[in-house]
């Protein structure tokens, strides 16, 4: 499970072999065994003892802003797997057949896209011509897609056409299916102009820690990717790859308006927009860990949907070692 620390002042450290959490006077003890992972969203007294501990079961420690995006983490100093991994990495992404192994993950959105508004439409059937064109417009999308080729650098711009184009249409359709109050007609990122989009936001940020440590455990380099360009302190790949899973975080947050969890007072104002306060970070992420801790069959076995991250990235890292691997005994 992702221990998630979002009360101001706890604390946590360590008695005998568990983790001890300190909030609001009471006090609760965790096995390290039954924790992945440790988020802290808020100002938190963390001990030595307790970061040793999470060391020892390789449980990172992941802190995030007001608008859920990570800023920094503790974990330990190993990278993960081999550095064939990571040289079959830098070596494909800097050639033409990279671009199919980066498009594979945007492809995979419009694929969940699909799947999330055939599911939508059986229960929103005012509206299953609406949703019917939609899937129709992410159906298109994916064609396109698919018949580009050639190098990522001459064919990018046409990608984040495609993305672009159709991630407006998208938009607009699920916002106008939300309750009259709450609807809105486009993205808008931090600070949010609207209530679906904060915790959006928010969700997307946490899938992003989710995927990061994912690409380290499976050991790939998060800062050598594909489809998205390289820049200083830039982790491209992981940019890449979340696409594939930004599904997740959609669901999630679309489910709490349908369930009507959503109310004006989870959100505080900022800078023209919102943020999420202490009680919306709440209702979030309890659904949302609920929603990823969640086994669905996946790949012939029953899974939890956190762990087809590390699942699909262990496999991925498999076949970039694997091509690189037929590469140098053909150049031999």
């Amino acid at each position: 499970m992702q221990l998630v620390i979002n009360t101001y002042g706890a604390a946590i450290h360590r008695v005998g072999n568990l983790f001890e959490i300190c909030a609001d006077g009471n006090k609760s003890l965790v096995s390290p065994r039954k924790v992945q992972s440790i988020l802290i969203t808020t100002g938190v007294h963390l001990t030595s003892d307790a970061i040793e501990m999470a060391v020892e079961h390789n449980i990172d420690i992941l802190f995030a802003d007001k608008f859920g995006n990570p800023y920094g983490r503790l974990w330990h100093s190993k990278l993960g797997s081999t550095a064939r991994i990571r040289r079959s990495q830098i070596e494909l992404s800097m050639r033409p057949d990279g671009l199919q192994l980066g498009l594979q993950w945007v492809l995979r959105r419009f694929e969940s896209q699909i799947e999330f508004l055939k599911n939508l439409r059986g229960r929103r059937t005012r509206a299953s011509a609406e949703i019917t064109n939609m899937i129709g417009i992410l159906a298109k999308s994916a064609d396109d897609l698919n018949a580009l080729f050639g190098d990522i650098s001459e064919v990018r711009n046409k990608i984040l056409g495609i993305e672009g184009y159709a991630g407006r249409q998208y938009w607009q359709l699920l916002g106008g299916l939300l309750p009259e109050r709450f609807q809105f007609y486009e993205r808008s990122r931090n600070p949010a102009r609207d209530e679906f989009n904060c915790l959006l936001n928010y969700a997307y940020g946490v899938l992003y820690g989710i995927v990061e440590r994912a690409c380290v455990i499976a050991g790939l380099d998060p800062y050598v990717g594909f489809i998205h360009t390289d820049n200083y302190n830039k982790t491209s790949l992981v940019f890449d790859i979340i696409e594939a899973y930004r599904i997740y975080a959609e669901e999630t947050v679309f489910g709490l308006f349908s369930a009507r969890q959503v109310t004006r007072k989870l959100f505080d104002p900022y800078n023209n927009g919102m943020t999420l306060n202490a009680e919306g970070k709440k209702v979030l992420l309890e659904r949302y860990n609920r929603y990823l801790d969640e086994a669905i069959r996946y790949s012939g076995r029953n899974i939890k949907r956190r762990d087809i991250v590390q699942y699909d990235l262990h496999k991925f890292a498999k076949e970039l070692m694997k091509i690189y691997g037929t590469e140098r005994s053909s150049d031999e």
